[in-house]
């Protein structure tokens, strides 16, 4: 029976802690005390995770800001127990529970505009190696693959010019075509891309058997250029910059 009564007392803390405008700290706890729990909790996520998503809070300001982190806190249940990780669920949040955004006039490019901000922090977290600089003379010979370290990302929204002073309110016809890359000092490039280089990445993953040599003609094909000599010189050297730059790397 104690065993069921403090399960009860710490299941109704949580709830006060999650959502204090509609739910009542244990009857048997100080109110001030419990509200200086809340508080902490309340100011600990938003520290924790505003740091990973300046643009955005400057966008929202404080009390959208704050809201949106009450609404996260109390309609999400995170899968991680790592702080660092905690980012990475808010943008989850943000893309897989729009019910729990409904009440509110957020903006539209809120969603994709989290994921670029969170980019940045996840790829300098990452563990993953870099790939082994390789012999740009052997290149066309050989299968590919894109580095861990490098991400090639499609957005509706121009997501990198989103900011306080830019807040388009309807998307443009052309998708935002981009590659975040973490370069050998740490630092995260971002760069954009055209179609047809961000086809040729998308290639490299959906047929990792074709040589470059065959994903180049693949791609001249596609692009109505079969047979051209200039579009595979110039994808040639496509190639050889992204494999300077740690982006692409042939298969062992």
């Amino acid at each position: 029976m104690a065993n069921r009564s403090l399960h009860e007392q710490q299941s109704n803390m949580g709830l006060y802690l999650r959502d204090p405008e509609h739910c009542a700290p244990p009857p048997e706890m100080d109110p001030k005390r419990a509200q200086v729990y809340r508080d902490l909790v309340f100011a600990n996520l938003s520290t924790l995770i505003s740091g990973t998503f300046p643009v955005l809070v400057q966008i929202l300001g404080d009390q959208r800001w704050r809201a949106l982190v009450r609404i996260f806190l109390r309609d999400y249940r995170a899968h991680t127990p790592k702080f660092g990780e905690i980012a990475e669920e808010f943008v989850d949040f943000l893309a897989s529970q729009p019910q729990a955004l409904a009440d509110g006039s957020w903006p539209p490019f809120m969603v994709e505009l989290a994921h670029y901000e969170w980019v940045e922090m996840a790829l300098q977290q990452s563990e993953a190696e870099p790939l082994a600089p390789g012999d740009g003379e052997v290149l066309l010979a050989h299968p590919l693959q894109i580095s861990p370290l490098a991400w090639p990302l499609a957005y509706t929204w121009p997501v990198q010019r989103v900011g306080p002073d830019y807040q388009p309110d309807a998307a443009p016809d052309q998708p935002t075509l981009l590659l975040v890359r973490r370069a050998e000092d740490w630092s995260v490039k971002f760069s954009t891309l055209t179609p047809l280089a961000w086809r040729l990445l998308q290639r490299i993953e959906e047929f990792p058997g074709l040589s470059a040599q065959a994903q180049l003609q693949g791609l001249a094909l596609e692009a109505g250029s079969a047979g051209s000599v200039e579009f595979m010189e110039n994808g040639a050297a496509l190639l050889r910059q992204l494999q300077g730059e740690r982006v692409i790397g042939v298969v062992n």
